[in-house]
C-alpha cells in the first residue's frame, strides 16, 4: 500500500483541483479524467503522454469527421456503418508509432461523441487531462521520496 501513497496523494489532490477548477471555467472535467486515465494506462511517463494524447486527439478528430459525414448521410444503418470504419480505422492507424495506443484512440471517439459532439471542448479537456496525468506522475514521485526518504536510500545502499 505504501508504494502508492504519492500517486494517492497526488491525483487526490490534483481532482480537486480539477474539478472546482472546470466548474469555474464551464470546462468538460470528466474528459480529462480520461485522458488522465489513458496517460496511465499507457505507461506514464514522457512515452505515456505523447502516445496517450495523440491517441485521444486521433480518436477526437476521428469522431468529428464521422460527425461530418453523419450530418448528410440520412440512410438506415449510416451511423452503424460510421462506427464500422471509425473504429477500423482506429485500430489500423496503431501501425504508425505515435498512434499506437489504440484503447486511447477509442476513449477520444467516445469522449467526443459522449460531449455532444463538442470538439474543442473536448480537445481542451483531453490536453489538460493529459498534463495532469504527467503532473500527477512525476509530483507521485516526489511525494514517494519524501515518505520513503532515508530508509529506502539505506536499503539500497546496503544492498
Amino acid at each position: 500500500m505504501k508504494n502508492f501513497l504519492g500517486v494517492g496523494i497526488s491525483v487526490g489532490l490534483l481532482a480537486g483541483i480539477w474539478t472546482q477548477v472546470s466548474i469555474e471555467l464551464a470546462l468538460i472535467t470528466w474528459v480529462a479524467f480520461v485522458a488522465w486515465a489513458c496517460y496511465f494506462a499507457a505507461g506514464g511517463g514522457r512515452s505515456g503522454f505523447v502516445h496517450g494524447l495523440a491517441a485521444n486527439v486521433a480518436g477526437a478528430l476521428w469522431g468529428y469527421a464521422a460527425s461530418l459525414v453523419l450530418e448528410r448521410a440520412t440512410f438506415t444503418g449510416a451511423v452503424a456503418l460510421a462506427v464500422t470504419a471509425v473504429a477500423f480505422i482506429l485500430c489500423v492507424q496503431a501501425a504508425v508509432d505515435l498512434l499506437s495506443f489504440i484503447p486511447g484512440a477509442f476513449a477520444g471517439t467516445a469522449v467526443f461523441f459522449g460531449t455532444s459532439f463538442d470538439l474543442t471542448g473536448t480537445l481542451v479537456a483531453l490536453v489538460v487531462g493529459a498534463c495532469l496525468g504527467w503532473l500527477s506522475d512525476v509530483a507521485a514521485q516526489r511525494i514517494q521520496h519524501a515518505v520513503d526518504g532515508p530508509r529506502a536510500s539505506a536499503a539500497e545502499s546496503s544492498a
